[in-house]
């Protein structure tokens, strides 16, 4: 893409309507090169790169939406849904036994037997036993009976291989996704996320769906105590180890979070004393048009392409659903100007899907030798420059660090809601986090 002529004191680079003039010294033209390159680079990346004001913007509409969520009158049509749970206090110490758990939410599912005892100190202590399944795209894509069959045949199967069939465990059901909760152990799902769309689900109870599964297998007894969101598990779990813990977030395949708000404001429950943990389902702020001027080119191909077009914007900017997929959508922008692998990409790249967001995680984490991100391109057909390796490893690192910083402006929102509620001038508390992005990548 670049033309070169000779002049009388040395050469002149034309590219894209801009001179740069050049030394006759080879090395000199192409560290130069590189850099021309990398400025052009930046400048497309640059649109990622969102200021301390702008974060702090997000911040309020989140806040804005949170209270329009808790409000009898404006919950039907606020973004962030703000749904409670019925988790109205954190473990308190009596929590004993042997209890089956079950965790739906993304592309696997888990099942896992829970043992929790005090040890000698008498603080708890909980020993798991799990695995994971996978979920085949026809049970997540089919009916709501195929979907829960599957899980039923997962828990039997889990039951064989410890040969615990005989025993009625409770149950604990954690199900990631917006559920009107009319009980502890009775919610109402509202739509499925992050790629599920099992038909003849939304709008019924996901406990009955469950227990008829169970029902039509007979080969399995449960006394299902109760359906959490992941978010809530995971603030559960972590108070064990913290009593300060009273936020719960997820940064996975989806992203969400929860925390415990004063009763008084929950205006869909009866009743003003004490807390009640609020599932915010805050994936979906921005479908009421809150995200318009932070949505990039990316963001709307994306979103235009998925399973659910104009909703979960604000998951869409920073989950692992999407992250690998935005990733390339740059990659594919950077080609097209003749900035990347010399203006050409393989058909494999230019194949929605094809980078995973996996390797988001694994190009971050390259100690620097550029080996591990010549080997992801070369899976994908193709054969990078070092300049092209330094290229992707800024692109990843520009869609994960939004992801981060727009996260991040949502928790703030969550917590300084909390402080104020409280009358506090300054809080000291805990946020659980879980999630395969926040886990597995590097930063």
């Amino acid at each position: 893409g670049c033309v070169f002529a000779p002049s009388p004191d040395g050469m002149r680079l034309k590219r894209g309507g801009h001179f740069v003039k050049l030394w006759k010294d080879c090395e000199q033209l192409s560290d130069l090169l590189f850099s021309f390159l990398r400025l052009q680079v930046e400048q497309i990346l640059s649109e990622f790169r969102l200021n301390k004001e702008e974060l702090k913007e997000v911040m309020k509409r989140m806040q804005h939406e949170m209270d329009r969520g808790l409000r009898l009158e404006t919950h039907e049509e606020a973004s962030v849904k703000m749904l409670p749970t019925y988790v109205c206090s954190t473990p308190e110490g009596s929590e004993v036994g042997d209890f089956l758990a079950l965790d739906l939410g993304g592309t696997n599912f888990r099942v896992m037997l829970v043992k929790v005892g005090e040890d000698e100190e008498r603080s708890w202590k909980v020993e798991t036993t799990n695995q994971m399944y996978s979920i085949p795209e026809d049970a997540m894509t089919g009916t709501a009976e195929m979907l829960f069959d599957y899980i039923a045949e997962c828990m039997s199967d889990f039951l064989d291989k410890h040969h615990i069939k005989h025993k009625k465990l409770p149950l604990g059901f954690t199900f990631s996704f917006p559920v009107r909760h009319e009980d502890l152990d009775k919610g109402i799902l509202l739509n499925w996320t992050k790629g599920f769309k099992a038909s003849g689900a939304e709008g019924n109870n996901v406990v009955g769906l469950l227990r008829d599964a169970i029902k039509r297998r007979g080969d399995i007894e449960m006394d299902v105590v109760a359906m959490v969101n992941d978010t809530v598990a995971t603030m559960i779990s972590c108070y064990y180890e913290d009593r300060s813990c009273e936020v719960g977030m997820i940064v996975g395949t989806g992203c969400n979070a929860c925390y415990m708000e004063e009763m008084r404001t929950v205006e869909l429950v009866e009743g003003e004393e004490g807390r009640m943990c609020v599932n915010t389902e805050w994936g979906a702020f921005g479908d009421n048009g809150e995200l318009e001027e932070f949505r990039l080119e990316y963001d709307r191909v994306v979103d235009e392409s998925s399973i659910n077009p104009g909703q979960q914007l604000y998951e869409k900017l920073i989950s692992g659903k999407y992250m690998g997929e935005l990733v390339r959508l740059v990659l594919m922008k950077l080609v097209n100007e003749d900035l990347l692998f010399n203006g050409e990409a393989s058909e494999l790249l230019k194949t929605r899907g094809s980078f995973e967001t996996r390797y988001v995680s694994q190009v971050e984490s390259d100690t620097g030798d550029r080996k591990q991100i010549y080997n992801i391109l070369s899976s994908l057909g193709v054969l990078p420059s070092e300049l092209d390796c330094d290229i992707v490893h800024l692109v990843c690192e520009s869609v994960s660090t939004r992801s981060a910083h727009m996260c991040g402006a949502g928790l703030a929102g969550v917590i300084n809601r909390m402080r104020e509620r409280r009358c506090e001038e300054s809080l000291k508390i805990t946020v659980g986090v879980d999630g395969s992005v926040y886990k597995l990548h590097p930063w």
